[in-house]
């Protein structure tokens, strides 16, 4: 059984998923031209062991004008999205540079994963 989630950070305050399109409004003018951390938790059971990673990728935002604000926005891609964006989809006109995991701000780090259980590699 696996588990998985994630979270953006900014300034120590965890930005969740936004309830809606104000506080997704909120969230992105915030990130905005500023660099975020993604912290991606996983978690395996596996006959009854439990093992687990953290995995933290950092995130550059552009600095975003009102017009892109809206575009995003209007979107609605944020939706169920920690920080309110997809860097997999628009919210890739967002961000400026990672360092880190991109599979991780995706929202599973896989290589991290593998690292607790390299029996799960297709070349195992």
């Amino acid at each position: 059984m696996l588990g998985a989630d994630t979270d953006v950070a900014l300034d120590g305050e965890i930005l969740g998923k936004p309830a809606d399109p104000e506080q997704a409004h909120a969230f992105l003018r915030r990130l905005s031209g500023r660099t975020h951390e993604v912290v991606g938790g996983i978690a395996v059971v596996r006959n009854g062991a439990v093992s687990s990673a953290v995995e933290i990728t950092e995130v550059d935002f552009a600095s975003l004008d009102p017009p892109t604000l809206e575009w995003y926005v209007r979107s609605r891609e944020w939706e169920g999205r920690a920080g309110g964006y997809a860097i997999q989809g628009r919210g890739a006109a967002l961000v400026t540079g990672i360092r880190g995991d991109y599979l991780n701000v995706v929202g599973l780090p896989l290589a991290s994963l593998l690292a607790l259980h390299p029996d799960l590699h297709p070349a195992a």
